[in-house]
């Protein structure tokens, strides 16, 4: 198989110190064509940008994630907006609301917000972070209807229609392999082919048979394969299509 395009990985984590350079140059020989490497802060964003640089086919994006909004500066919409000029910076993410962990709410509503705005006047695309926080995430993306991803989509369908009538898009990650993952198969089942990305979000969630092991890009292949059995279509259409759709969402030619 060949074409895969991972949508959104974390090669800055801690996890591949060890064997960073030596993966990153493997990836391609695994049939991995793009990745594209989501900051959750600006100094990330940064190490991604090295990436970027360092590796051909490796894209980044500049944005803080709701986990991330301690010690940020006064001007962090600025520094975002001088990054997203590098020629390989394609998205304004991740950026979103997370219920899980006990972060103020109210901060987090302010940031996500200045953040959309800041994507609109722009008119750079969005990754969105949304955990265990469907109902605020879809008021603001109905108030300011950006363009852009929900990666590691976690919604239902009925949320997914409500995605696919703003004009967005999702990207599906390892759980849809899961033994238990009956709503992640709805989803795939249902999300029409040109609005799906494939991702890992390296190391985390990969798909079985590596469950609890680190994510790398090349393990799209299994996830690929099961949403490509629940599409009836064959894998490397599926990694084509996706592929395209990738591209077109970030802007990379």
């Amino acid at each position: 198989m060949n074409n895969i395009f991972d949508a959104h990985a974390h090669y800055d984590d801690d996890w591949f110190d060890e064997d960073r350079h030596e993966l990153l140059c493997s990836l391609p020989q695994k049939g991995v064509s793009t990745v594209v490497n989501a900051a959750v802060d600006l100094n990330t964003a940064k190490i991604a940008q090295s990436f970027a640089e360092k590796y051909d086919y490796m894209y980044f994006t500049v944005g803080l994630h709701p986990e991330n909004l301690e010690d940020m500066p006064s001007d962090y919409l600025e520094k975002i907006a001088d990054m997203l000029k590098h020629k390989k910076c394609v998205a304004l993410g991740e950026i979103g609301l997370d219920y899980h962990w006990d972060i103020e709410k109210s901060l987090q509503h302010r940031v996500f917000e200045e953040q959309l705005k800041l994507s609109k006047e722009l008119d750079v695309p969005v990754v969105i972070h949304d955990r265990e926080a469907h109902g605020d995430i879809m008021e603001y993306l109905r108030k300011y209807q950006p363009k852009g991803l929900l990666h590691c989509f976690s919604g239902s369908v009925e949320m997914l229609k409500e995605i696919l009538k703003l004009g967005l898009s999702i990207s599906l990650g390892g759980t849809v392999t899961y033994k238990n993952a009956r709503v992640p198969v709805e989803v795939a089942q249902f999300v029409p082919l040109d609005r799906l990305l494939l991702e890992t979000d390296s190391p985390y969630l990969s798909p079985v048979p590596f469950r609890g092991k680190r994510n790398d890009s090349s393990n799209i292949i299994y996830t690929a394969t099961k949403i490509a059995e629940i599409k009836g279509i064959e894998v490397q259409q599926l990694l084509d299509i996706t592929a395209e759709n990738a591209k077109k969402l970030y802007g990379i030619g």
